[in-house]
């Protein structure tokens, strides 16, 4: 089954956007390793490998449905954080947008009555609900912590 050129392009590009999550999540566990924050540093670890499975789900779509795979060029990420609070408003920055790329794909499907996008991309949409959650929820823990108690939330983050 073939799918639009303007999904595939769509989707290719999410390929190009998850994998820069994920470098930028990378840099973020860097970070903390150097605040020697270690349970934070685990934290955005994990997170840069789950953003590189989400492009390798985009990247298997594409072949499965025979369309094209382009990867694009991948922005470097930030490396000037000043803050753990700065760090987590970058996560929650990041989700919202990813979010709203999805959406625009569910809706590309939706207009071109492309019912395999569109079921693909629902897992996409549940995940994007948790982890929008999940980055706010941190970030609240985080600012209501303050940077003064950054060994507090190591504590925090070792029991989650």
């Amino acid at each position: 089954m073939q799918i639009s050129k303007a999904m595939s392009d769509l989707m290719n590009a999410q390929i190009g956007n998850e994998l820069g999550a994920s470098n930028q999540y990378l840099q973020l566990s860097a970070y903390f390793d150097g605040q020697a924050l270690k349970k934070l540093a685990e934290l955005f670890k994990k997170q840069a490998e789950e953003e590189r499975e989400h492009a390798m789900k985009f990247f298997d779509h594409l072949n499965e449905v025979g369309a094209p795979v382009n990867i694009p060029a991948i922005a470097a990420p930030k490396y000037d954080v000043a803050s753990a609070e700065e760090a987590f408003k970058m996560a929650v920055d990041w989700e919202k947008e990813v979010t709203r790329q999805i959406y625009a794909m569910v809706d590309l499907s939706i207009t071109e009555k492309d019912y395999a996008s569109q079921n693909f991309l629902q897992w996409f949409v549940a995940e994007q609900v948790e982890e929008v959650s999940s980055m706010e929820n941190y970030l609240a823990v985080v600012q209501r912590a303050g940077e003064k108690n950054l060994l507090m939330l190591e504590a925090y983050f070792s029991h989650q």
